[in-house]
């Protein structure tokens, strides 16, 4: 069996090997596994490996860095008490080459075995049984318990592990598909993990503008003025649509992609390897254009979603839907001709159980093309000769579910050398229970009884280039107006391009009215064209950021979010921006705010680009009950990194499918 890659996925076998590896070390312990997946090796050592790969002088016997998974797992004491792990294993020297207990002011990251917890405790806790009965659901109708991260702890909370749960009501003459979102109840029970036991239950007000943000308002029949709203086909109360035509994606002779030695993608002069975790997801490794090297790394590094009611307990409503739980074990498995069209090419993940078993996650990222209009055209008047080509891309893409909401993500690159790193924001708004006619300025009526609260989803993308080399420099560009001046500018029409060498680490801010980028150059490279540096453009989002107050804790924990764009120095395993710890966390720790603190020198250094874009979501009426997708793209683009449109050879080949029609709609599909 060939080696695996350096920069590729652990396999079950290796994921495996890694748990008894583990389990030998802690004779007679129970131990609680939590996730597994590969340690990367320094990089430094694979990219020795790269330049032996790409050089083509890569033999069996050349040195591979060594092959290591990150196990994270707790160690049950006989007092159920327990300690939090995290140990390296050297899965082909078998032996544990780092351990760690963490410090009880970190949290490990949860796993849906602690959310069916949740749901088992409320089920036989006799404190919120008889709450419930205080409700009076109407008849028909069941309770359903939708497990949430704590959120944003308060000072007396102290180091505890606490879990919370969303309560709702569903219609259960309608089956298990009806929609129990539209009845959301007035109950959080809140649940102790060491004891297993609901410990509270925060009932939150029910009023809106004007009302206490504290008092209890609701009685007796809380839901009774709740009302349907199903979205599952079948239950639509007039079906779907009757008059909409098939349009097919058909690729007649197959992909233009290849795919060897099981992650290694190659497409239009595009080389990557691609991979999944439970952290990040899908993540791409050693992006070439054309054999010259882009990025050395891509990934989605982090998100919050901070709401905006300030009624507690919602006050602690935050979620960090990369670092509390991962998304392992969220992520969809996609469905052929659904999630994507035309000729697919799908990769599996592997996860881990309780018992620290691989269990193989099938269909969790897709790769297709698509037709995104047209890439460039031009005509010459005079002639009356037009060249038109059209933008095809290459997408890798996956999808998590988390309770209420999707999270759609993709990479899309294209024909031109660009990249784009997309976030679609879909499913289903959170709503809470509202009085009969009442309003409220943190959230808007989406329906009768369920008001869907103000929040944010704040996303960073964390860049780790290679600019045709690692010594790469981040220079921010500006557009700037210029007086008029009788010698340099005697009209007034000229405007400055004024450049800034990023020369320490540092956060700073979009400015969209600037025309504000950021190009990663290699200095050490000119364009033989332009004589400039050769280098890739990023042009942030210019979004709004976190609105939370400074001094607040959903602020303090998510420090990365108050900058648009990050410049930090290279350090193996700094990946993620609100750092390795966002559950129940009261400040941000090890994230991207602390690395910018260190003040290095990155001017002409193995440099990282962290983008961070956010959706400000006060809801609309529209949005239920599923929402149409919202999007956000981030642009990553060549900049005087070639001596021309890298795209000029795509072929501008007429699409012979097309047709006229005269708009009947009895007209015959085309003969394929």
């Amino acid at each position: 069996m060939a080696a695996p890659h350096p920069l590729s996925a652990l396999s079950a076998r290796e994921t495996n090997l890694a748990r008894d590896i583990v389990k030998a070390s802690h004779p007679g312990a129970l131990l609680f596994f939590r996730q597994s997946y590969l340690f990367e090796p320094p990089k430094e050592e694979v990219l020795r490996f790269l330049e032996l790969e790409h050089s083509g002088a890569l033999t069996t016997s050349s040195p591979r860095p060594d092959r290591c998974a990150q196990v994270f797992y707790d160690v049950i004491g006989g007092d159920q008490k327990s300690q939090y792990y995290e140990s390296v294993v050297d899965v082909t020297k078998r032996s544990i080459v780092a351990q760690e207990i963490i410090s009880e002011e970190h949290q490990a990251s949860l796993t849906t075995a602690e959310f069916d917890i949740v749901v088992e405790s409320c089920k036989r806790s006799k404190m919120f049984q008889d709450k419930l009965k205080e409700i009076k659901l109407p008849e028909g109708f069941e309770t359903v318990i939708e497990p949430w991260p704590y959120g944003a702890p308060d000072l007396e909370d102290g180091n505890t592990r606490y879990f919370q749960a969303l309560v709702f009501a569903r219609d259960a003459r309608k089956g298990q598909d009806s929609n129990f979102y539209a009845y959301p109840m007035p109950l959080i029970p809140v649940m102790d993990a060491a004891t297993k036991e609901i410990i509270r239950i925060d009932e939150p007000a029910t009023g809106g503008k004007g009302d206490s943000l504290t008092d209890k308002t609701y009685a007796a029949g809380a839901i009774d003025h709740c009302q349907s709203a199903e979205y599952v086909p079948e239950l639509l109360p007039n079906g779907t649509r009757k008059d909409l035509k098939p349009l097919m994606v058909v690729q007649p002779q197959g992909p233009s992609f290849s795919i060897t030695e099981g992650n290694l993608i190659q497409w239009q002069k595009w080389r990557m390897r691609v991979t999944f975790n439970p952290r990040e997801g899908a993540v791409i490794h050693d992006i070439r254009y054309d054999g010259r090297p882009v990025l050395y790394r891509l990934s989605i590094s982090d998100m919050t979603v901070p709401y905006a009611d300030p009624r507690p307990p919602y006050h602690r409503k935050q979620a960090f839907d990369f670092g509390d739980g991962g998304l392992g074990h969220c992520v969809n498995n996609l469905t052929l001709g659904c999630d994507c069209l035309g000729v697919i090419k799908y990769f599996d993940g592997v996860l881990t159980d309780a018992d620290g078993t691989a269990q193989e996650s099938k269909n969790v990222i897709c790769l297709h093309e698509q037709d995104n209009g047209i890439g460039w055209k031009h005509t010459d008047w005079r002639t009356g000769r037009a060249v038109v080509t059209r933008r095809r891309e290459l997408v890798i893409q996956f999808i998590i579910t988390l309770a209420n909401y999707e999270y759609v993500f993709n990479y899309k690159f294209d024909q031109a050398a660009g990249i784009v790193v997309e976030a679609r924001a879909t499913g289903i708004v959170s709503v809470v229970n509202m009085d009969p006619g009442k309003t409220a300025p943190w959230g808007n009526v989406v329906s009768p009884g369920a008001l869907a609260q103000n929040h944010q989803h704040v996303f960073c993308v964390r860049i780790d280039p290679s600019i045709d080399g690692n010594e790469n420099t981040v220079v921010q560009e500006e557009s700037l107006p210029l007086r008029m001046d009788k010698r340099t500018n005697p009209n007034g029409n000229m405007y400055e391009v004024r450049q800034t060498h990023i020369t320490t680490s540092q956060g700073i801010d979009a400015a969209p009215f600037n025309n504000r980028v950021f190009k990663v150059q290699n200095l050490n490279k000119l364009n033989r064209v332009s004589g400039k540096p050769v280098g890739y453009k990023i042009t942030p989002p210019a979004t709004q950021l976190l609105l939370a107050d400074p001094n607040s804790t959903q602020a303090k924990r998510a420090l990365f979010a108050k900058k648009h764009f990050w410049v930090t120095k290279y350090k193996d395993h700094e990946l993620f921006a609100g750092g390795r710890y966002t559950l129940l966390s009261k400040s941000e720790v090890g994230g991207v705010s602390d690395a910018a603190d260190r003040c290095d020198d990155v001017l002409n250094q193995d440099v990282v680009c962290w983008s961070v874009f956010g959706l400000t979501h006060n809801p609309r009426v529209e949005d239920w009950p599923v929402m149409p997708v919202e999007m956000l793209q981030l642009h990553i683009s060549p900049s005087d990194f070639f001596t021309g449109n890298p795209a000029l050879d795509v072929p501008s080949d007429k699409d012979v499918a097309s047709r006229l029609t005269s708009g009947c709609c009895k007209e015959e599909g085309p003969k394929l």
